[in-house]
């Protein structure tokens, strides 16, 4: 035994050591590791918004495959991030490897995509009509430099839209606990307003370059007005980003679930315009979104009836549960 103690006492000493240096590096070791699945497809949202950043970056004169327009592409790469960031939270779900790095981490790749991307992209179409003196019209991009003031407030526009997006996903961090319900939104979502000015953006890229003599000119005009009206549209998002009016989560509302064979008809003919014409029905679903809470904000103060947000639905969907139980229990 006593040749044993020294062992036995060398080996405790190890074991107590190792569970020291577990304790003490518990939290920094689980860091080190991340899901590679859900970040592959985080990391595709990032590149898409940087893509689109590339692309938007590029000169008028530019045709890219199909004689799409570089803003074009772009909108369709922010679209590409939009459906990779739907799909990286479902797949870490799915394989029960969500992390708060994984979190984190969707929240920057959103900022590239639904924030930087689609501001710069406004401020390049917009520079395509108005440009610094003695540049030609679409070389140079507007800054806070350029010589006239409606250039200067297109670059505050673009800059409050990258802010309000960078302080509506950290919001949503802090917060997501109490989103239980998952059926509103407290703001209009990033991926909304990225959405929607995107999709603007798209349209007019589309009536640009319509070639029939017959609407060439009605085309021509309509697409100015659309430039011009862009920035007010992305403002509106921005300050709905930022601000408490809810929104409905419109796959778990919409979406998930069992429907009626009436719904599901009236869905398959909106896909059907959507595969016809989807630049005029993105545009339009899009902007009838993002004025969705702002309409509705106004229709319940009118009305007198509390506004319902993400944190007080999933109260009152209880109070109702609990009154009709109690309805129930007076019945018996």
């Amino acid at each position: 035994m006593e040749d044993r103690n020294p062992l036995v006492r060398r080996l405790s000493a190890v074991r107590a050591m190792r569970k020291r240096r577990r304790l003490a590096s518990g939290p920094h070791r689980r860091n080190r590791t991340i899901a590679v699945v859900p970040t592959l497809f985080t990391m595709g949202n990032l590149i898409s918004g940087f893509a689109a950043i590339h692309y938007a970056a590029k000169p008028l004169e530019f045709t890219g495959p199909w004689g799409w327009s570089s803003l074009t592409l772009a909108g369709l790469l922010v679209f590409l991030g939009m459906f990779l960031d739907s799909v990286d939270g479902s797949v870490a779900r799915l394989m029960r490897t969500s992390s708060e790095v994984g979190a984190q981490l969707d929240s920057l790749a959103d900022v590239v995509t639904f924030g930087v991307a689609p501001a710069f992209m406004m401020l390049q179409l917009v520079s395509h009509y108005v440009g610094p003196a003695g540049e030609r019209v679409g070389s140079v991009i507007i800054g806070p430099e350029a010589d006239t003031v409606y250039a200067k407030l297109l670059w505050a526009v673009a800059a409050t839209y990258v802010c309000c997006t960078g302080l509506r996903l950290a919001r949503f961090n802090v917060d997501t606990t109490s989103n239980s319900d998952h059926l509103w939104f407290s703001g209009l979502p990033s991926p909304g307003a990225a959405g929607c000015v995107a999709s603007l953006i798209i349209m007019h890229q589309h009536w640009l370059a319509a070639k029939d003599v017959s609407v060439g000119e009605v085309s021509q005009t309509f697409a100015r007005m659309v430039a011009f009206g862009i920035p007010f549209i992305t403002l509106l998002c921005a300050l709905t980003m930022v601000s408490n009016i809810p929104y409905v989560h419109f796959t778990n509302r919409y979406v998930q679930g069992r429907k009626s064979y009436s719904y599901v008809a009236r869905a398959v003919v909106i896909l059907a315009l959507a595969v016809w014409i989807p630049q005029i029905v993105f545009a339009l679903a899009f902007t009838v979104y993002a004025l969705s809470g702002p309409i509705r904000m106004i229709r319940l103060r009118l009305s007198g009836r509390p506004l319902v947000t993400s944190s007080t639905s999933h109260e009152a969907t209880v109070l109702v549960q609990d009154q009709n139980d109690n309805q129930n229990l007076d019945h018996v």
